[in-house]
């Protein structure tokens, strides 16, 4: 078989179209922008609460980072705890990796919730040090998880490491059983056949093209017609555009690339990935990887920071299936079948952000931690929106500073992407 340039996930399982022949309402309650977990999660909270709820998506449901990304529902954040702490405190440090393992929970409810057919399972995570370096600094790490967020990690020497692993590239492993995988396509699909149960609007092909106050609320323009709304919600990650100018100079867009092989045969699949953990490697630049649920290898990583075209993804494939071979030689006679693309969000200071900035409520940075975080701060912005028991006082994510580039130099066109690669690419070599 040829290989492709799509999104193997798309292929398991129908996504909800709603309804084209419904009008776009003149008003609503609260309009969310953006039909990705974070949209989807907010619109369906709010909904079962009463509120009018309309999702205005640009192209179709999930279309980007939500159905696209590996899979993966990790604990943990972007920055490492011995990071956090130092930078936030060991109380503020301490909330906000909660928030990581509350918001695995909340996906794990929310499957259960909706009857959502998606593979989620607690498989759990596997980190791997690519020198031995690294490992030092998860010995270092799981002391800290234990002492200060009573989090208790495995440490896997490289003696044993083949318990996890059929490869022999790695220094050592870190086993985190309390992450989860599951099929990104089918959750999000489920989250907006939830969201449509409980009451929300689901509008694709709504692109909003203009945003202005109108009274004490928003206008709205899409090409499917104007609509007013009270509140907005923006939740649009590595595709945030310039219409919402304030959070697009805060978030910068970064490509990911992932290629899927065929189904392997089962001896093989079992060997590369013994125990079915999702598995990320301890580079900068760095590659992630799995078994999805029908047996094939899902192949991941940051091949270069420009976000997707059709050009970069063949690129790409070609770049990760070297790389996948460099972990897994086993692998040389299958196949690759799909290569696909999509951008992630990250924030400057590397941290997910909620909250409020000049009136919009908003979440976003997930830096690959997004099919939970993105489900949790969704869920619990609808809290914030409606005013319920948690406040942008309490809310551990809405009380953390948003910065934006240094010196003001950037505008949303993330021109420093390049120097940011080499940058990154210079490190994984000296450290």
């Amino acid at each position: 078989m040829a290989l492709r340039e799509a999104n193997y996930w798309l292929d398991t399982g129908p996504m909800p179209v709603p309804d084209w022949e419904r009008p776009l309402p003149e008003r609503c309650d609260v309009a969310v922008i953006g039909a990705g977990f974070t949209g989807l999660a907010a619109a369906r909270a709010l909904a079962r609460r009463g509120a009018n709820v309309v999702v205005l998506e640009a192209e179709s449901i999930g279309w980007g980072a939500s159905a696209r990304n590996g899979g993966m529902v990790l604990t943990g954040l972007k920055l490492g705890p011995e990071t956090l702490i130092a930078r936030y405190g060991r109380q503020q440090a301490r909330e906000l990796f909660a928030a990581s393992l509350a918001a695995i929970d909340c996906v794990e409810s929310l499957v259960r919730d909706e009857a959502i057919d998606c593979s989620f399972s607690r498989c759990g995570h596997l980190e791997l040090a690519c020198k031995p370096a690294h490992y030092a600094g998860f010995e270092r790490a799981a002391e800290h998880l234990a002492r200060e967020f009573g989090h208790l990690v495995r440490l896997v020497p490289r003696a044993d490491l083949h318990t996890e692993i059929g490869s022999e590239a790695y220094f050592g492993g870190l086993v985190d059983v309390v992450s989860a995988g599951v099929n990104p396509a089918r959750y999000v699909a489920g989250l907006a056949r939830a969201a449509e149960q409980s009451g929300a609007l689901l509008f694709e092909q709504a692109r909003v093209k203009r945003l202005q106050r109108a009274g004490s609320g928003y206008r709205l323009a899409t090409p499917r017609g104007a609509l007013e709304a009270e509140n907005v919600i923006v939740a649009t990650s590595g595709y945030t555009s310039r219409v919402t100018g304030a959070l697009a100079r805060r978030i910068v867009p970064i490509g990911s690339y992932i290629i899927t092989t065929g189904v392997l045969p089962p001896d093989l699949s079992r060997s590369a990935s013994p125990r079915g953990r999702m598995i990320f490697d301890s580079k900068n630049f760095l590659h992630y990887f799995r078994l999805t649920p029908d047996g094939r290898m899902l192949f991941g990583g940051r091949a270069g920071f420009v976000p997707e075209t059709p050009a970069t993804v063949f690129e790409s494939a070609a770049i990760l299936r070297q790389a996948m071979l460099r972990v897994y030689p086993q692998l040389n006679d299958a196949h690759v079948e799909y290569a696909w693309g999509g951008t992630l969000d990250f924030a400057f200071d590397l941290m997910p952000h909620a909250g409020r900035l000049d009136g919009l409520w908003f979440a976003l940075g997930y830096a690959g931690h997004g099919v939970a975080l993105a489900s949790y701060l969704g869920t619990t912005l609808a809290e914030l929106v409606l005013g319920g028991r948690q406040t942008l006082a309490t809310h551990p994510f809405a009380r953390l500073p948003f910065p934006g580039a240094p010196l003001g130099l950037y505008d949303g066109r993330p021109w420093f992407l390049p120097l940011a690669e080499a940058w990154y690419r210079f490190l994984d070599v000296v450290t």
